[in-house]
């Protein structure tokens, strides 16, 4: 009996081994076609990946996304490797989501709950804790399907909530959307408590700056290398969900400012997890200045990058001055290391954002990011009658050009890095 106890817990540490299914709908939709990313997405939350279907569609299937043939090589794929669920790079339908377990045998989730699972295992801060069960019960309040175990029965009688008949579904509903509603409240009186503290921080003249930037870009290593904290940081999607600030002082300003790490974005960020996390990334709309921390070896760092301008619309923050901080550059190949610390790179047409390229882990190009940090938060820029986001911020004679030469027709990153 106890092997066969021990062979059963050994059996439940085993990751769950699952399928990963990515359909390109044509040029309008977001589609990764190595489906690299919702693997590693896969593999924060615990699985382990046995096999890859991309499909190409015109439209999404109504019933079963795929279609009827696709769904049928899926099922042949979990048989074969013995598969414990499937996973879809895109959003499913609640219908849809049903009809594929019914027709695969086995658990379905989309990308829109792989996150939320993560971040559900993640979170650490009784506030953090608060916006993922918000988040979940969003979601879930959709997708009702008789899975809540402590709510099998129907209730019935005088002075129960339940009337005599109730479906069950409808008790769901009801307990979720009164969770969802006490949820709100005490998030409400987070978001007061932080608001306090930021008009505290305002009053008392503290300039604020916060790391943004694509999950996995190495913010917490740089916030750690910066303000000497202990953040937990990882190589892993979502390492850390909760914002933490640490006073900076700058010697190169004589002053300090307050430097805050938030949570990292993602392609496909579901809107009602941005909506969750209002309170925190309320730190990143607060901000007089935005590092965009941006993984340089990452050969999709262009498309990371809009998707991080993309949510900092939408939570308020596109206006805010940034400082983009090209991490990891010794991740790079010789041939693609950068030949100056310090450049300015053109985003939009005649506006040039000043760039600083840095290894947060080897600590190089720190001291040339601190020192933009102090000019941002001394005024220098401003002195001298330039914007943060013009290129007179920095005078472009005083940037030695890659060639030697007058000629400015920048080549950072090299164009590897630019694809």
């Amino acid at each position: 009996m106890s092997s066969d106890n021990s062979a059963a817990t050994s059996s439940a540490l085993q990751p769950a081994r699952a399928v990963l299914v990515g359909v390109d709908l044509g040029p309008a939709s977001s589609f990764d076609p190595t489906l690299d990313e919702l693997a590693l997405l896969a593999e924060s939350a615990g699985d382990e990946v046995v096999a890859r279907v991309i499909a190409r569609r015109k439209a999404p299937d109504a019933a079963l996304f795929v279609g009827s043939g696709k769904a049928d090589e899926i099922k042949l794929l979990v048989d074969m490797h013995q598969a414990q669920g499937v996973i879809f790079d895109q959003a499913l339908s609640p219908a849809q989501q049903r009809n594929l377990e019914r027709h695969l045998g086995v658990p379905v989730a989309d990308r829109t709950a792989l996150i939320l699972e993560i971040f559900a295992q993640r979170a650490q801060s009784h506030e953090g804790k608060l916006q993922v069960e918000l988040a979940r019960l969003q979601y879930l309040s959709t997708r009702l399907v008789r899975r809540w175990s402590h709510l099998e029965r129907q209730r019935g009688g005088i002075g129960t909530r339940g009337g005599p008949g109730e479906a069950q579904i409808e008790l769901d509903r009801r307990m979720i959307g009164e969770r969802i509603k006490a949820l709100k409240v005490r998030l409400d009186k987070v978001k007061r408590q932080r608001g306090t503290q930021r008009r505290a921080r305002a009053r008392s003249g503290t300039f604020r700056v916060s790391l943004v930037g694509y999950t996995n870009a190495g913010k917490s290593t740089l916030f750690n290398a910066l303000v000497k904290a202990r953040a937990y940081a990882a190589n892993q999607l979502f390492a850390t969900l909760d914002t933490t600030t640490r006073s900076m002082f700058l010697e190169q300003a004589g002053r300090a400012v307050s430097l805050s790490d938030t949570v990292g974005f993602i392609r496909d960020l579901p809107h009602k997890l941005v909506e969750a996390f209002e309170a925190t990334l309320q730190e990143a709309a607060d901000a007089d200045l935005l590092l965009h921390v941006v993984d340089a070896a990452s050969p999709v760092l262009q498309e990371q990058m809009e998707e991080v301008d993309r949510v900092l619309v939408e939570i308020g923050a596109a206006d805010i001055p940034q400082l983009l901080v090209y991490n990891k550059v010794d991740a790079l190949p010789e041939s693609q290391q950068p030949r100056q610390a310090v450049d300015a790179l053109e985003r939009a047409p005649g506006t040039r954002t000043p760039r600083v390229f840095v290894s947060a882990l080897q600590g190089h190009g720190l001291d040339a990011l601190r020192e933009l940090i102090a000019q941002a938060a001394t005024g220098a820029d401003a002195a001298a009658g330039h914007d943060m986001q013009d290129a007179g911020a920095y005078d472009d004679a005083s940037l030695p050009s890659p060639s030697g030469s007058d000629d400015r027709d920048d080549e950072y990153p090299p164009r590897s890095m630019q694809a």
